[in-house]
């Protein structure tokens, strides 16, 4: 420290100011050696804890590389650990994915087989009754068309039968003569011959001298009963006396005609008095018709009747009887008879649409199963597809990464075939293994 004093400042200060500048420099010199040496001190200190500080961080230093090292030693161990835990994965994946396509082959062969059997089981009977379906809608319109080609046939055949009939009846009333029982048997005869020309058959749509009892006690014992569709009944007597008609027929006067005309419309009107008081109708109770029909075998004692007595017609139906002759009569059990031949085919075709109905509903049902099956085909088939990509054609597939631990070192006593192998490693390089 320099200190310039002036000339002028001497002059002019006492020596107690020069004395107490002298001081006062000195307290402040001394003040700032203080400071000097205090900062000194603080200097030291830090420059001592500076070097602690750097022993510190060596020290740290030293412990983080060992720490590092140390981390680095276990990183690498678990890197081995787990590169095991997926090699081992990958093997299990490689064996399950394995026995998973040879599950799957062998399950695929057998559904396969299968389904063919149980669709020859389903097809084979279904091929069967659609034929057997087809057979017998042909064969009732076959039969319809020949039923209404026929039925012109058989009404011109009717008017020959009739003139035939007749024929035979009147060639046969010379031996009628006298005998009420013979001309009995003789009517039923020529009903029976009719009902058979009809196409009727005894037993089935008609029954002859069946017994049977009304409601009051009464046995009664029709000539002919004939079943009509629908449970219905129509009651044939052919119980008529011809014994006047014989005189009419060997009358060889007017007279004797004209009595014999008389008489036989007596017996007609008896008859029918005692047919009409039996009430065949009711025999049946409500599947009865509400009239019988009284057959005169011969029809030109029929027509001599009928001609005698205009009203005679009228009168019977009244009673509820009607008077028919042999022409007559097959022109009714002719109808009669093609009414249970519509009956038969209506049957025939309700049994069709019943059985159409249910072949439908079988077909329906065999329809769903059938997309079921194709369903579960296809997903078993992109299943298969999926595996086979994991095992043979995709990208590390299966195949090539086993090719891969083989050619680092394992031993299997096995080996996979050379054409599953190259198809594996043609088609199995990944951008990573190229890479």
């Amino acid at each position: 420290m320099h200190m310039t004093f002036g000339t002028g400042e001497l002059a002019a200060g006492s020596i107690t100011g020069l004395i107490g500048f002298a001081a006062g420099g000195f307290a402040a010199w001394r003040a700032a050696a203080a400071q000097i040496r205090a900062a000194r001190d603080e200097s030291a200190q830090w420059r001592e804890r500076l070097d602690h500080a750097g022993r510190e961080r060596a020290a740290l230093e030293g412990e983080r590389k060992a720490l590092q090292v140390l981390l680095d030693a276990e990183r690498r161990s678990a890197a081995e650990k787990l590169q095991l835990l997926a090699d081992a994965k990958e093997a299990l994946i490689h064996q399950f994915k394995a026995l998973a396509n040879d599950i799957l082959e062998e399950k695929s062969t057998r559904f396969t087989e299968q389904n063919r059997v149980n669709l020859a089981g389903l097809l084979d009977p279904l091929r069967a009754r659609i034929g057997e379906f087809q057979s017998k809608v042909e064969e009732v319109y076959v039969q319809e068309g020949k039923d209404r080609s026929a039925l012109a046939e058989q009404l011109r055949q009717l008017v020959a039968l009739n003139q035939t009939l007749s024929a035979d009846a009147k060639n046969l009333t010379s031996a009628l003569k006298g005998s009420s029982k013979t001309q009995g048997a003789w009517g039923e005869y020529i009903l029976e011959r009719v009902l058979e020309a009809s196409g009727l058959r005894k037993g089935f749509e008609y029954a002859a001298q069946a017994s049977e009892v009304t409601a009051d006690g009464r046995r009664l014992q029709p000539d002919v009963v004939i079943e009509l569709p629908g449970g219905r009944k129509l009651v044939v007597d052919a119980k008529v006396s011809l014994v006047a008609y014989d005189r009419y027929a060997a009358a060889e006067t007017e007279a004797e005609r004209k009595a014999a005309i008389a008489e036989h419309l007596d017996s007609v009107r008896g008859h029918l008095r005692s047919l009409a008081a039996k009430d065949y109708q009711l025999l049946h109770g409500a599947g009865g018709i509400d009239f019988v029909l009284m057959f005169v075998p011969i029809e030109p004692a029929f027509l001599l009747a009928v001609d005698a007595d205009a009203e005679l017609f009228l009168d019977a139906w009244q009673r509820n009887v009607l008077l028919v002759s042999p022409s007559t009569l097959l022109f009714v059990v002719r109808t009669v008879a093609h009414l249970w031949r519509q009956e038969q085919q209506n049957r025939n075709a309700q049994e069709i649409a019943r059985r159409g109905a249910e072949l439908y509903d079988k077909l329906a049902g065999f329809v769903d199963d059938l997309r079921l099956v194709g369903d579960r085909l296809a997903a078993a088939q992109n299943a298969y597809a999926s595996a086979e990509r994991k095992l043979v054609s995709g990208r590390g597939n299966a195949i090539r990464q086993a090719e891969m631990l083989r050619d680092l070192g394992i031993k299997p006593t096995k080996r996979i075939a050379p054409q599953a192998v190259d198809t594996a490693l043609a088609n199995g390089a990944s951008p990573a293994d190229e890479a």
